[in-house]
């Protein structure tokens, strides 16, 4: 099973309604738990079984571990007219997809929906955070490398 699919998996549970779905195959394990309100996952577990046959402790991932950066309207005064990018999950934030390679995004790029602004390392997955909108980049909020938390704030876009 790919990221790809688990991505799919997560999106079709949380649009279901369904509380719990427990998938095995292979030597992978995969518990989705939704909340009651507003369907949205609660915590996804991913259970890799050893060759060996022995018990593989529970690795948790974030809610959205594979959904891309929801914007969400910043609430101060001044960032009102930009929007807010958020990581989708808990992890260690990169402006590169590798030490040798170029910065996604600076600040004035111009972004459309898709691009990748970043990359969300949880739990030695390195999930691309995409642009939900177009627009331009006005202020990163968190130094490369840096760990974030759920629903913090990475980056502010102007979308006019």
């Amino acid at each position: 099973m790919d990221l790809k699919e688990i991505q799919n998996l997560i999106k079709f549970v949380s649009n279901s309604g369904v509380a719990e779905v427990k998938l095995e195959t292979g030597d992978i394990k995969i518990t989705i738990r939704t909340t009651l309100e507003g369907n949205t996952p609660d915590i996804t577990y991913v259970q890799q079984a050893p060759m060996q046959q022995a018990i593989a402790a529970p690795v948790a991932a974030a809610p959205a571990a594979v959904a891309p950066a929801a914007p969400v309207a910043a609430a101060s005064d001044d960032n009102s007219k930009y929007v807010t990018i958020k990581s989708p999950m808990i992890g260690t934030f990169y402006r590169k997809p590798s030490p040798d390679k170029p910065v996604f995004v600076e600040v004035g790029s111009t972004i459309s929906k898709g691009d990748v602004l970043c990359v969300v390392e949880a739990m030695k997955l390195f999930n691309e955070i995409e642009a939900e909108i177009t627009g331009k980049i006005v202020k990163i909020l968190v130094d490369d490398m840096s760990p974030v938390e759920f629903d913090q704030p990475l980056f502010l876009v102007d979308p006019s």
